[in-house]
């Protein structure tokens, strides 16, 4: 078990995207967050505590988590030196990264040393079988986005709160290292070897009760020619009955790809059912999720009511206003 509260290091992370691990935890679980650890140059800030190594171990921290994720999932060596540290004073560390802990000489032998844990959550921990698309009993939501790092989390975890307060049966079923943090449990689904990620998702969202909502973690797009392959291992593993289709309409251009453009929600819409029908003919695009946090409060209202308009389809801000006409959406079906 990954022991909390945690410490947040940001490293040195050119903007708050970079951190979407540690602003993850610390949206979701603000009870494990008790600081943030940030090298100099660091552009990304959580709104927690500055602390020093030191000063996170006086105040209760067990864990330091790595917060960042870079392209390629590395360790950097301007961090290796401060993970030291953290291992010399008795934390544990966990990370996401592909790049993984426990293949570092250096942190292996201050772990043992020190006696402390090196957690790597970006390792699958069971033998996943091969798909066979077979349909299971219980119900199944997908997040789709039109970009990676959209909302598409943020978006199954909201309705996981919203219709657990509902007294409705739901699980949150997550498939990236930030969610496997934040929840405890999950398949990290990019690691996975490919003929196996499928599998792996139906692994994760078995038979269940017929009235029981899997809210599938989404992950990459199927418009991110780096990252495709783990979306649509995600569609036709997880036979999705319901898909929410997540957007941010300030991104201008794919992460990581700035000769790539953003495709539309209705480009969005128009590729992934077919594809969804493939493993599940009844599947729907119940609703829309849309990441508002870079616009105002009034821009953010307009967005959302011109996108309804065009779609067809509720559309809001999850994290924003609630996921309560998200939930509404798939008690309708």
């Amino acid at each position: 078990m990954i022991q909390t509260p945690y410490l947040l290091f940001l490293g040195d992370a050119p903007d708050t995207l970079a951190a979407k691990v540690a602003q993850g935890i610390k949206d979701w679980r603000p009870d494990a967050s008790i600081g943030q650890f940030r090298l100099e140059g660091c552009k990304a800030d959580m709104g927690l505590t500055d602390m020093t190594i030191a000063e996170a171990k006086e105040a209760g921290a067990k864990t330091l988590v790595i917060g960042v994720a870079n392209r390629g999932g590395m360790i950097s060596e301007a961090w290796k030196d401060v993970l030291v540290e953290a291992l010399e004073l008795g934390f544990d560390i966990a990370s996401g990264l592909h790049n993984l802990l426990n293949d570092e000489p250096r942190l292996v032998a201050a772990a043992q040393t020190n006696g402390c844990w090196l957690h790597d959550v970006r390792i699958p921990t069971a033998a996943y079988p091969i798909a066979n698309g077979k349909k299971r009993t219980g119900k199944r939501c997908l997040a789709v986005g039109t970009d990676c790092s959209v909302g598409k989390m943020y978006t199954g975890i909201a309705m996981e709160r919203e219709m657990l307060a509902r007294k409705m049966k739901a699980t949150f079923r997550a498939t990236g290292q930030t969610g496997i943090l934040i929840t405890g449990q999950g398949v990290p689904l990019d690691a996975v070897i490919a003929d196996f990620m499928a599998g792996s998702v139906e692994y994760l969202t078995p038979d269940n009760d017929v009235d029981h909502w899997d809210l599938i973690e989404g992950q990459g797009s199927l418009f991110h020619v780096s990252y495709s392959g783990v979306t649509m291992a995600l569609i036709h593993g997880g036979q999705p009955d319901a898909l929410i289709l997540c957007h941010e309409p300030t991104r201008k251009h794919m992460r990581g790809l700035p000769e790539y453009t953003p495709p539309s929600l209705q480009t969005l819409r128009d590729t992934v059912l077919p594809i969804a029908h493939v493993s599940n003919p009844d599947c729907k695009i119940v609703a829309i999720s849309v990441n508002t946090q870079h616009l105002g409060e009034g821009e953010a209202i307009a967005y959302l009511t011109e996108v309804e308009a065009e779609m067809g389809l509720p559309t809001v801000d999850p994290f924003r206003q609630g996921a309560g006409r998200l939930v509404d959406a798939l008690e309708a079906m």
